[in-house]
């Protein structure tokens, strides 16, 4: 079983790199999630990327691409609330202000148990977050379940 031992520290290790890569990583930023979506205005200044907002029935979606080719999506409910965030690109954005006071969940919850080695999936009744990838081909997306609007389907979330 030491084989067992190594892989999943291995894991952790790799987990752990990546989340403090996250969130050292001061020139990719995003809202916060759970937080009010004016928060996007901010980060869009901040870091010179352009910001697309659209309008659909029941959410705002604010999209900030990044110099580094990274794309932002931050979802706002009719009441501004930011309940979704994905993105997709070479880099990961920095999930320490992207996911906000669910940070240390996402930390705990990723150093447990998860299939495969580019694929974690964590779901928590407040919190879901599922994301992958590879070096120069990352993507993810974090909700909050309990405050999604009535009528959005998870799956346009991307």
């Amino acid at each position: 079983m030491p084989t067992t031992r190594l892989t999943t520290g291995f894991k952790n290790r790799v987990l752990a790199g990546l989340a403090l890569a996250a969130a050292l990583s001061p020139c990719i930023a995003s809202a916060t999630l759970g937080e009010p979506e004016v928060s996007v205005q901010t980060d869009g200044s901040q870091l010179k990327g352009s910001i697309k907002v659209t309008n659909h029935a029941s959410y705002r979606l604010h999209e900030i691409r990044l110099s580094s080719g990274t794309v932002v999506r931050e979802f706002a409910g009719p009441d501004g609330t930011v309940f979704a965030v994905a993105w997709n690109g070479p880099t990961v954005p920095n999930l320490r202000q992207t996911l906000g006071r669910y940070f240390d969940n996402y930390v705990t919850a990723a150093k447990a148990k998860h299939s495969g080695h580019h694929h974690l999936q964590i779901q928590q009744n407040d919190l879901v977050v599922q994301a992958g990838g590879h070096m120069r081909a990352f993507s993810g997306r974090a909700y909050l379940p309990l405050i999604v609007p009535p009528g959005v389907n998870i799956g346009d979330l991307h």
